[in-house]
């Protein structure tokens, strides 16, 4: 069934009468995705890289290929553990390249094995991969409420900032794009449109500022 349109709200989902971001409404995985995930601050550096990972793998696909193929992305990718995939060597990209549950690019491949070694690299220079992200937008998400159905802006001059920044230590495949979906995704941007019932909950999400020297404490990724 079509979504039903709430007046200046955004499309209202009749087996639960939610108001949602219209993307959401596409599957029921875009809309737990959306639920659950999406816009909430995320704080722990590893989970941060594996975000950002994914979505370098989304470029030029639809997001929703990526989240069924997550599970297979993880399996492949040594759980996103920055320092496993660091040192994946020739013989693991030929294995990923055979995989037929990831999206088998080898340039994007061999970009993620890259950017574990920058993420490393990062770490042992003494900067943490979310203090890093965070510090660009001062601790705290920007948040922007765009009018129902408004198509949001696919990069901001902020996104290009940190797309420099990420380039500059070594990352490949995070073009202000791809940046701008990963801010949007790990809540450094609260992008909920204005009447999403997510909106305010993300909203609320609002660290101290203590959390960004907390942030590489956590060993494990979080669950989201």
């Amino acid at each position: 069934m079509a979504p039903v349109m709430a007046p200046d709200m955004a499309p209202v989902i009749p087996d639960d009468g939610r108001c949602r971001c219209a993307w959401a409404n596409a599957d029921p995985l875009s809309r737990a995705y959306h639920d659950d995930e999406w816009g909430v601050p995320e704080r722990d550096p590893r989970a941060l890289w594996e975000m950002l990972m994914l979505e370098g793998f989304q470029a030029g696909l639809s997001w929703i290929t990526i989240l069924r193929k997550r599970p297979a992305f993880r399996a492949a990718f040594a759980g996103f553990d920055p320092d496993a995939v660091a040192a994946f060597g020739p013989d693991d990209v030929e294995r990923l390249m055979q995989d037929a549950g990831i999206v088998r690019a080898r340039a994007k491949i061999e970009a993620t094995i890259g950017n574990a070694r920058a993420y490393v690299a990062m770490r042992a220079a003494g900067e943490d991969f979310a203090a890093f992200a965070w510090a660009h937008v001062d601790g705290a998400p920007i948040r922007t409420r765009r009018p129902a159905g408004e198509r949001p802006v696919a990069h901001t001059p902020l996104a290009a900032t940190v797309s420099k920044a990420l380039r500059s230590r070594g990352f490949r495949f995070v073009g202000p794009t791809t940046v701008y979906a990963w801010m949007q995704a790990t809540g450094l941007v609260d992008d909920h449109d204005a009447g999403c019932f997510r909106a305010d909950a993300t909203a609320a999400a609002k660290a101290p500022q203590a959390a960004l020297s907390q942030a590489g404490a956590k060993g494990g990724l979080t669950q989201r």
